[in-house]
């Protein structure tokens, strides 16, 4: 393939792009350890992911009826990206939780079975009451 080919290919991509490639590029790098080699579709696809990001957060802004973005709302709007950790923690204790709450429930089923029953009677014979 032509040099010249591919540098208007990836001009063309560049266009397409919702960031300066060597910006983002830039930030990685300098959240990477130093050993890192970035491929060049990694460096496109976090481009597109940061867009991605970046039109979910204004979607969210748009949701409010105000005609100016205010410091509050773009923080209500990006917290899902700003304590994904916590929410992840939060939802890993609720699983604990009910993984225990279902492990109450499988025991008290068992002591109900072997306990409370009802359709198993010893003493049918002897009771002659039909009521139960």
């Amino acid at each position: 393939m032509d040099i010249e080919l591919i540098d208007e290919e990836t001009q063309e991509e560049d266009e397409k792009l919702p960031f300066a490639k060597a910006e983002v590029v830039r930030l990685m790098k300098q959240h990477l350890d130093d050993d890192k080699m970035i491929r060049e579709r990694v460096k496109v696809e976090m481009n597109k992911f940061l867009g991605d990001v970046l039109e979910n957060v204004c979607r969210e802004l748009n949701k409010y009826p105000y005609s100016t973005v205010e410091y509050e709302m773009l923080k209500e709007s990006t917290y899902p990206y700003t304590n994904i950790t916590r929410i992840n923690e939060e939802k890993e204790r609720i699983l604990k939780h009910l993984e225990a709450i279902k492990a109450d429930c499988d025991a008290l089923s068992m002591d109900v079975k072997s306990t409370l029953k009802l359709n198993d009677r010893p003493d049918q014979e002897e009771d002659e009451d039909d009521l139960f």
